[in-house]
C-alpha cells in the first residue's frame, strides 16, 4: 500500500491522504472545488465541478493512472436540481471512456460546497 500527496492538488483538510495504491487500483479521496491555495473557486456549480475534476486529474496522475484508467466514480452533491450542471461538465472529461458511477445528494459538504467526487482507477 502506498500514499499518495499530489503535490499540484489542494492540500487535504484533515488527516488523509489524496489517494492510496493497492495493488493496481488508485482509490483517491473525495476532492472539493478548492484552488491550489485553498481557496473555493466559485460559488458555480460548473466552474466547481471543473475544478473538482482538474483535481482528481492530477492526483490520479501522481498515482500512475489516469482519467481513462477510471473504472468507478461517486459524485456527492448538495443539491439534485444541479444534477444537469454538473453532468454537463463530467461529460466534458468522460466522453467515450464511460465508468460505473453513483450520484448521491447528501446535506453538507466540507466548507459547504456544492460538489464533492472521489475515484477508483486501475493502473494500466
Amino acid at each position: 500500500m502506498k500514499s499518495i500527496n499530489a503535490t499540484n492538488a489542494p492540500e487535504a483538510l484533515g488527516p488523509y491522504c489524496h489517494a492510496v495504491v493497492v495493488d493496481s487500483l488508485v482509490f483517491t479521496s473525495g476532492q472539493i472545488p478548492l484552488n491550489q491555495k485553498g481557496e473555493i473557486v466559485s460559488e458555480d456549480v460548473k466552474v466547481q465541478t471543473e475544478q473538482v475534476l482538474e483535481n482528481l486529474k492530477v492526483v490520479l496522475e501522481e498515482s500512475g493512472a489516469s482519467l481513462k484508467d477510471v473504472v468507478k466514480s461517486m459524485i456527492f452533491i448538495k443539491d439534485m436540481n444541479d444534477f444537469q450542471d454538473i453532468n454537463s461538465v463530467y461529460g466534458k472529461y468522460f466522453n467515450e471512456h464511460l465508468p460505473a458511477r453513483s450520484c448521491v445528494e447528501v446535506a453538507r459538504l466540507p466548507k459547504d460546497v456544492k460538489v464533492e467526487i472521489e475515484m477508483i482507477a486501475k493502473i494500466q
